[in-house]
């Protein structure tokens, strides 16, 4: 990628907008759109699609949550990497907004360096995705993953998954019948530092089995130390 990438804010609040887009302009890393409504947002999305999203979930119009939920329901859109960025700051909260598919969680208040800090590792690790990784197809008894094709099937059955999940599945497939660490997992698939702390990597593995059905039994939890996929 040599333009930079198009980052789109969905905030309501026009100085927080503006506070978000010069930090992530300022570090020469990105082009930054604003819109403050929810029905914006999917305009915004439909006339250029962004390599990523800032969405805040108090939106008026159409709240952020049901944003997300349109977007993750949209073949083109599905995979653009959303981070929502709200006042609700509970745990409860955060899982739910993982659990309509975003990537990542931020509430306010928050520091602009953390946030332009994990707005670039997910943009670095989404252009390292696009790599083909050194495992370019699985094939198991029930699941059938060919990573090249961007296709995940169950019993013959096609299986969506957002970006993070199947980059999720790709790294655990990856290291097969190896322990992985959720900081490993943070590092390699979020492409954030040991020291940033999230429980997305907990609701991911979560999601990603139910997605996977039967086959989500092939993804073991190794307590006090990580996660393993097992043939």
């Amino acid at each position: 990628m040599t333009a930079k990438p198009h980052v789109l804010v969905v905030e309501d609040e026009s100085d927080v907008a503006s506070l978000i887009k010069h930090a992530l302009e300022r570090s020469g890393g990105a082009n930054v759109a604003i819109v403050s409504s929810g029905d914006a947002a999917l305009q915004a999305v439909t006339e250029r699609r962004p390599d990523l999203i800032i969405l805040d979930l108090n939106l008026p119009s159409i709240s952020g949550v049901e944003v997300c939920r349109i977007l993750r329901s949209r073949p083109d859109e599905r995979h653009v990497p959303i981070i929502m960025l709200t006042a609700r700051s509970s745990e409860d909260d955060m899982i739910f907004g993982l659990e309509q598919g975003a990537d990542d969680y931020v509430t306010k208040p928050f520091s602009l360096r953390e946030l332009s800090a994990r707005v670039h590792a997910v943009l670095r690790r989404t252009i390292a995705a696009e790599r083909t990784d050194a495992v370019p197809k699985y094939c198991g008894t029930r699941l059938v993953a060919d990573f090249s094709a961007v296709a995940v099937a169950v019993d013959d059955s096609p299986v969506r998954l957002t970006r993070r999940e199947f980059e999720l599945l790709r790294y655990l497939v990856l290291n097969k019948n190896r322990v992985v660490s959720r900081d490993r997992l943070l590092e390699r698939v979020w492409g954030y530092q040991r020291e940033v702390e999230t429980r997305s990597v907990d609701v991911h593995v979560g999601r990603l089995r139910v997605k996977l059905g039967p086959a989500g039994r092939q993804i073991e939890t190794v307590i006090g130390l990580g996660y393993r996929f097992v043939d």
